[in-house]
């Protein structure tokens, strides 16, 4: 959006109207005037409810437009954010680098997408985001800008302006009668959905060091997790969670309440260094207490409905899908055709799985489906009809036929 005239100087399009990604912290409310001043713009800034919680949308328009801002809007998109973007995960079984289950890297796309749409509601010409230049999340935010929308500008302030750290974006603040926010910093940086919530910075950025416990937010140490066990029946329909206990539920609603059930079991917790899209290695900490208890069950229900065949190609495919959401690739024609796929080959997976919370484990101890390929009469080791273990001595013959071959070579026979 900037570039250097013949003096050195940087020269800035002009915009009308830009549509800023807004939290309240001290990064988004100094980018309002900073906009205002270098573009000659109108900013409206934008908040999405992901399920962060309700104490960090508190005050949010007084703050917006005491920093300038000519309005603000919010736009609640939990149910959206579950069912279109947290569910297709789940069900291609996406897990980043063994460990990972993508909470922030499925948040962004979400929130992009209904940037875009409201650029449009008001006419805006542009959209804005705070990431810095060294996250993933400047290149998910913006490759969803691109995909729905190629004629918007994108300003990326952090890649711009002077400002270094949190003493000058403060200083910046006062000088532009910007309200500076009071709430003490979190020696961690965090990032809160209704799936996860990540921990980085501080102690963490050493590898070596193990979190202190007073960093946990949504799940207590599996040590002080309750002493007796809980059972919950999850019912599956088509790869996707639709009840506990025979309980029906929205799909926000049902992972709200699997967040609460896992947080008090220490469920979900994971700690990492992972290689992000930028090339640095990042050690971070994430809890995921509802997201695992799914996570397990549809995982565990597929034993019963997919054949070996299918269960090695979709994990195959699950690898590349997860690799696609991290690098913020979620509008791209490749991932959406694998989601085709995923949806097709799970649309037998439905029926339940009865799961063992205990001090920080999810066991599965029951499962059960219509469409189960398991049939006791076949894997009995009682005598059956259908299989004859006589049959099993020529299967062997051939399928050791080329070990054989390769045997009697080497003898010279």
């Amino acid at each position: 959006m900037s570039s250097s005239g013949v003096d050195g100087k940087v020269v800035r399009k002009k915009l009308n109207k830009v549509v800023l990604a807004y939290s309240g912290g001290l990064d988004t409310s100094v980018i309002v005037p900073w906009l205002r001043e270098n573009y000659g713009c109108e900013v409206v800034c934008f908040t999405a409810d992901v399920g962060q919680g309700l104490q960090e949308l508190e005050g949010l328009e007084e703050k917006a437009k005491a920093s300038g801002a000519c309005q603000l809007v919010v736009k609640d998109l939990k149910e959206e954010f579950v069912r279109d973007f947290i569910f297709p995960c789940l069900r291609a079984g996406a897990i980043y680098e063994r460990k990972y289950l993508l909470g922030t890297s499925m948040a962004r796309p979400v929130i992009a997408k209904a940037m875009v749409d409201v650029a449009k509601e008001v006419g805006a010409d542009a959209v804005s985001h705070g990431c810095t230049g060294k996250g993933n999340d400047q290149v998910r935010f913006e490759l969803t800008f691109f995909a729905l929308n190629p004629e918007l500008s994108v300003v990326v302030p952090w890649r711009e302006w002077e400002i270094t750290g949190r003493e000058d974006a403060i200083e910046y603040a006062i000088k532009h009668n910007v309200p500076v926010p009071v709430t003490k910093k979190s020696i961690y940086s965090r990032d809160r959905n209704l799936w996860h919530l990540s921990h980085e910075g501080d102690i963490l950025e050493d590898p070596a060091v193990e979190p202190n416990e007073d960093m946990y937010m949504m799940s207590v140490s599996p040590e002080n997790a309750p002493d007796q066990p809980e059972y919950l029946k999850i019912g599956i329909v088509s790869g996707l969670p639709v009840s506990i206990n025979g309980k029906e539920l929205s799909p926000a609603s049902l992972l709200s309440e699997l967040n609460e059930i896992g947080g008090r079991h220490g469920i979900g917790r994971v700690d990492m260094v992972e290689n992000r899209l930028v090339g640095m290695k990042s050690r971070g900490v994430y809890e995921t207490p509802g997201g695992t208890i799914i996570f397990t069950a549809a995982r565990e229900l597929e034993s019963l409905t997919l054949d070996r065949e299918t269960i090695q190609i979709k994990d195959s495919l699950a690898l590349k899908y997860a690799e696609l959401v991290y690098a913020g690739r979620w509008f791209d024609p490749l991932r959406e055709s694998m989601d085709a796929f995923m949806k097709e080959i799970t649309k037998t997976t439905t029926g339940t799985v009865t799961l063992k919370l205990y001090k920080g484990c999810v066991s599965v101890t029951g499962r059960e489906s219509p469409n189960s390929l398991y049939r006791q009469d076949i894997s009995s080791f009682e005598s059956g009809d259908i299989y004859n273990q006589a049959d099993a001595a020529g299967f062997i013959r051939l399928y050791g036929l080329p070990m054989r071959v390769r045997a009697m070579l080497d003898k010279g026979l």
